[in-house]
This record gives structure tokens, C-alpha cells and sequence, in this order.
């Protein structure tokens, strides 16, 4: 008896989520989903965290809350944000449960069957299986190792006046690990107050800069009230917690507090209290620093890998912070092959065409450096490198004859 709504027709599984079932085995070494590294989680500053908690407001932390979240927390929030140049107050601040809640809530807001929204080609494969929920047109926008082309931007917006938003994530972006130039940003706003779009702020990995000049968030720039500024704690502090957030104007918010009350009352009230208790009675900004170190000492280890194990046909990008690099091959190699060899060698990746909403491009890969010690990058990275050197001799073999 079939019973679905049309919309489930459109709901596919997360290809990160579907590998990562496949690579919890031990003996995997998985460059694929994007973890923090677990041994730099502030396990024992917690534990002081919770019992503080519990101890001086445990019947509230425990109890329903607020939707818009926790007015410390929010509090928090807004002088971290008043710290890389956004204005904002705790009313223009609404926690999520992850940010991935935030990117739902988003597509729920602003789309509607078959709406434009224009993307960087590759994307963030969780925001396009959150926003195809609602069937929408996905235009893609090419990008260099500066970011999305500003060119071909504006020719999108000419071609879709009527796009509801432009989804951006302008630092070390997912999945290429690239980061949007400072004057690629002014433009963008630029060209979203002459169209009178709505862009849509990813920024997860922002505090996760361990090289380079830290840019200003799109947000900070906008003059007109037209950005959604959406990030969260999981990639600085706790992915477990999912606490998240949404920065926009009054006018977006309410809408979003509407939303997420149909959607789940409020998030987590108990993580909501134990974030903002830790970050009370310890260090954050030390605590980030910590990763920064590490994620960059694992990147370098990472490419180092790719210039001594991977074929010299193989382009990376090198990013300046954040989770991932990213990798292209000969147009005639399909990572998705590869991707099944390597699972036969115990090692990991996501390949590339699930990054892509519309068109197919199979020889590209993501490469996650952050979960992994830097002697299983090692090992991992020679299993790869195996597999890619026989299969771009076997491509440039094959070619050569046709």
C-alpha cells in the first residue's frame, strides 16, 4: 500500500552516513566521514562541566525550555560573533540542534517545489540532501582555489532572478577544503542586494584556521540584512552535543523559532547548559588553538603523503584550516572504482559525485585529515596511493590505445 508523500520521494541516504557504516570496522582506516579528532574532546573539563550543572540548576536543565535556546549560551554566542566583525544581539541568535537543523529549517523557510537555489559546484552533500526534501533546482556555480567564480555567479542570478537563496560555505569549504577571497565576498553581496537574494552563510570551519589571514565572515558585510549566518560547536568543541545556531535578522528568526518549534519544541536544554558552564569556567579559545595545531600538523602529514605515494597526474587542494582537502584525477578515472578497491585494503574515502547535485563528475574524492593520528595517515595514504597509481596507468594505458 503505498502512502508517501510525494516529498519522500525525493528523501536519498547520506553517502557519508551509508560509508561510514562500512568503515566503523577497526581495521579501516577512513579519511571519509568528517570527525573531529576524538582525543582532543575536553573529557575531564566536562565531567567539572556537568557536575556544576547538575549541581546548581539541575531541575531546570533537565527540564523544557525556550525555543530560541539558553539565554547564556546565545549570550556567548554574540561575543564570539562580535569578535570576527558580526553585529548581533542574542534576539537574532537561534540554537539548533546541529547545524544541520539549521540548514532543514532553511529549505522549510525559503523553498518551495522546484525554487532555484544557486550552489558551489562541488557542495556539501548533507545541505544538498537537506534542501532536496523540497524538490528544489539546483543551479551550480563553478569555483577555483579562490571559491565560487563571481562571473558566472552573476550570470546564474541573471539567467535566475527568482532564486530563493545562494548557499555558500566561504571557508575551507566542504568539500574542497577552499577558501572564498575577500573581494569574491564583497562581490557576492554585491550582486545578492542588486538581485535581491538571500545567501545562506555555511560557516562550520571558520574558527578552524591554522594558516593564512583569517577572512571576514559574508555575514559581516552584509548591509541589508540578506545573509543567514549558520555554524556550530561540533567542529570546536563537541559533535555529540549537536548544538548549533542560526544568526540572521528579527524578521528571519521569527520565522525560524515558528519552524523549529513544529519541528522539535527546543534544543537539548541539558548540552545547551553544560557548553555554556564550560565555556564559564575554562578556556575555549585554548581549546581551538589545541585543534589547530593538531588538524595542521595532520593536513601537512596528509600532503606530504599525496606528494610521495599518490600518480603526479593527481591535483589536491591545500587548505588553510578546516576538515578536508580535496582531489582530482585524469577525467577517464572513476573514484567510485576506487573507492571499492580501497575498502579491500582497509582504507576510506568519499568519492566525489555525491558533492554534485546535478551533474556527474566521477574523478574527484574528498579526504577527511582531522579523526586520523598521523601514523595511520601514513599507512592509509600508501593503500591509496597503490590503488591510484594502478588505476591512472591502467586509464593512461587505455587511453593511449584508443
Amino acid at each position: 500500500m503505498e502512502k508517501f508523500s510525494e516529498r519522500s520521494r525525493h528523501v536519498t541516504s547520506s553517502a557519508t552516513r551509508e560509508i561510514m557504516k562500512v568503515t566503523e570496522r577497526p581495521e579501516v582506516i577512513s579519511f571519509a566521514g568528517g570527525l573531529p579528532a576524538p582525543e582532543l574532546f575536553p573529557i575531564e573539563e566536562m565531567k567539572v562541566a556537568c557536575e556544576a550543572v547538575l549541581s546548581e540548576s539541575g531541575e531546570q536543565a533537565l527540564q523544557y525550555s525556550t525555543t530560541e535556546g539558553y539565554l547564556p549560551l546565545r549570550q556567548d554566542i554574540v561575543s564570539r560573533l562580535e569578535a570576527i566583525g558580526i553585529h548581533a544581539t542574542t534576539d537574532h541568535i537561534l540554537m539548533t540542534t546541529g547545524s544541520q537543523q539549521g540548514l532543514d529549517l532553511t529549505g522549510k523557510l525559503f523553498l518551495d517545489n522546484e525554487d532555484t537555489v544557486i550552489c558551489e559546484s562541488p557542495t556539501y552533500l548533507a545541505a544538498i540532501q537537506a534542501f532536496s526534501v523540497y524538490n528544489p533546482n539546483f543551479v551550480e556555480v563553478p569555483m577555483d582555489e579562490d571559491g565560487m567564480l563571481m562571473d558566472e555567479l552573476e550570470r546564474a542570478l541573471q539567467a535566475y532572478p527568482d532564486a530563493k537563496f545562494i548557499y555558500t560555505i566561504p571557508d575551507f569549504q566542504n568539500p574542497t577544503g577552499r577558501t572564498l577571497s575577500l573581494k569574491r565576498r564583497k562581490k557576492m553581496i554585491a550582486l545578492a542586494n542588486q538581485f535581491d537574494v538571500v545567501i545562506v552563510e555555511d560557516n562550520p570551519y571558520g574558527a578552524v584556521r591554522f594558516a593564512g589571514e583569517a577572512l571576514p565572515p559574508v555575514k559581516s558585510l552584509d548591509t541589508e540584512g540578506r545573509v543567514v549566518y549558520i555554524s556550530t560547536f561540533s567542529k570546536i568543541f563537541s559533535p555529540g552535543l549537536r548544538l548549533g545556531w542560526i544568526c540572521a535578522d528579527q524578521v528571519f528568526i521569527d520565522k525560524y523559532v515558528m519552524f523549529k518549534q513544529a519541528a522539535d519544541l527546543h534544543t537539548d536544554s541539558f548540552a545547551q547548559r553544560i557548553t555554556a558552564k564550560y565555556i564559564e569556567l575554562f578556556d575555549l579559545e585554548a581549546h581551538i588553538e589545541d585543534i589547530r595545531t593538531v588538524y595542521l600538523s595532520r593536513r601537512q602529514k596528509m600532503i606530504d603523503c599525496i606528494k610521495s605515494y599518490f600518480p603526479k597526474q593527481v591535483k589536491h587542494s591545500s587548505p588553510e584550516g578546516g576538515l578536508f582537502l580535496w582531489v582530482e584525477l585524469p577525467e577517464s578515472v572513476d573514484t567510485q572504482e576506487i573507492f571499492e578497491e580501497c575498502l579491500k585494503r582497509h582504507v576510506a574515502f568519499v568519492p566525489g559525485n555525491a558533492f554534485y547535485p546535478g551533474r556527474v563528475k566521477n574523478n574527484t574524492f574528498r579526504l577527511n585529515y582531522s579523526n586520523m593520528p598521523e601514523e595511520k595517515i601514513v599507512e592509509g595514504m600508501k593503500r591509496l596511493g597503490a590503488v591510484l597509481t594502478t588505476a591512472v596507468n591502467s586509464s593512461t594505458v587505455q587511453s593511449s590505445r584508443e
